[in-house]
């Protein structure tokens, strides 16, 4: 009877909610309301994402990844297969976007999932009071 306190939901694994792209605290609803857009709040625990500030760092881990995909799979691609020009156009054309967006929601959400687990917020200097000198 003492102990009528409800228990915070369990901690969720960054890894996991990231890459299911669900709400970093209760890892029960989506994390997104459109493609790339955050929810202003979770549906499921009402956790705000206010805090969210995913910045550049989803684009920059996509550009190296899906360069290096991208950039190897044409290579071997041409070697092995030696396909004629408008294969090349087709499938780096339109598969590249494709992975870039799948990509960039997955890393979008991992780094937000990471910014909840750790507690990270923008950087604060403490101001001092002046006094009378």
């Amino acid at each position: 009877m003492l102990n009528d306190v409800p228990s915070p939901p369990p901690l969720q694994s960054p890894l996991a909610t990231g890459i299911t792209c669900r709400c970093p605290r209760c890892g029960g609803a989506s994390l997104f309301k459109r493609l790339l857009i955050v929810r202003e709040t979770c549906p499921a625990c009402g956790l705000d994402y206010r805090f969210v500030d995913s910045g550049d760092g989803p684009a920059v881990f996509a550009i190296f990844i899906l360069g290096f995909l991208v950039l190897g799979g044409a290579l071997i691609v041409e070697f092995k297969l030696e396909p004629p020009v408008w294969v090349h156009v087709f499938m780096w054309g339109v598969g590249t976007p494709m992975l870039a967006l799948g990509l960039l929601r997955v890393l979008k959400a991992t780094l937000i999932a990471l910014q909840y687990h750790n507690k990270a917020e923008e950087g604060r200097l403490a101001v001092k009071p002046r006094g009378d000198v």
